[in-house]
């Protein structure tokens, strides 16, 4: 952390619990600034518990679901930590920008979140609940199977991403009309630190990616299917699916065979696509309200 910033971060947070506040909070990690957007809830402190939201696809904590939900979870009695993942730049800020260079992995998520889970009980927060959307759902979902904080209570997915077998190279088919698994080839023979240039990846047509993130993002991994990680999580786990979502194939269905309504709860919005647009994020919330008032 900045040592401006852990100087006056005390009395800031202490104005914040005098009222509704927002305020951009920031810690560091590997040598890089990581930023949230922190919302502290009328009379209430942080240790009365944070919700610790994780964004998509190289996303930002300021999107139209992320900012509406922090909001809306902030007004009815909840602390939120909207996070920004770093994607390998330094505070960052906004959609990520397709002609920097990539050297970020999804796997990083899970660092950056144990980052904040740091700089949360630094500030002596009470208990933390992850919510994720879309590829953030995958990485918070990961993150609590395989590192378990005892701070942890509860885990909720909005539209959480699926990986069924051949689903990236099916999906980069039909987006780049290449086939993936040549280029996989490809990459697995260079230094995983060489950029390649130019190369699809993503959301970002003809840039530079290293080889080692190139691998990271698209390598068939049991663990990118978000469904798959449910059984391994400890603590109870909500399932917000959309059901008009064109997104994350077959989401409704490799959940529902698991919900047991109370481990493993599912909720299915009627109508909502897979961003919740329109009144969709306030239905989400409603269920998020809902699952945090049980036990």
């Amino acid at each position: 952390m900045r040592p401006i910033l852990a100087l006056f971060l005390p009395l800031l947070l202490l104005f914040l619990n005098l009222g509704s506040h927002a305020a951009e909070v920031q810690t560091a990690h590997q040598g890089l600034t990581l930023n949230a957007q922190l919302q502290v809830a009328n009379g209430k402190s942080l240790k009365d518990g944070v919700l610790l939201i994780l964004h998509g696809t190289l996303s930002h904590n300021r999107t139209e679901l992320i900012d509406g939900v922090q909001k809306q979870l902030t007004e009815r009695g909840f602390n939120t930590l909207a996070i920004n993942l770093s994607l390998g730049i330094n505070n960052r800020h906004g959609t990520y920008d397709c002609t920097t260079p990539t050297r970020h992995k999804h796997t990083d998520a899970l660092n950056e979140l144990e980052a904040w889970m740091t700089w949360l009980k630094t500030q002596e927060a009470g208990p933390v609940t992850l919510i994720g959307h879309s590829r953030g759902s995958n990485q918070v979902a990961w993150f609590a199977a395989e590192r378990m904080n005892p701070a942890i209570r509860k885990v909720i997915l909005l539209a959480p991403q699926t990986w069924p077998t051949g689903y990236a190279a099916k999906g980069y088919k039909q987006r780049y009309g290449t086939d993936l698994a040549a280029i996989l080839g490809k990459m697995a023979k260079i230094d995983t630190n060489t950029l390649v240039d130019p190369v699809d990846f993503l959301y970002c047509p003809k840039t530079r990616v290293s080889a080692g993130s190139f691998m990271n993002y698209y390598t068939e991994d049991v663990r990118f299917d978000t469904p798959a990680l449910l059984a391994r999580i400890r603590v109870p786990v909500l399932v917000i699916a959309a059901e008009g979502d064109e997104v994350v194939p077959g989401l409704i269905e490799r959940v529902q065979p698991q919900a047991d309504g109370r481990r493993i709860q599912l909720k299915v919005l009627s109508g909502a696509d897979h961003f919740f647009r329109d009144l969709y994020a306030e239905d989400a919330v409603e269920a998020i309200q809902a699952f945090l008032s049980t036990q």
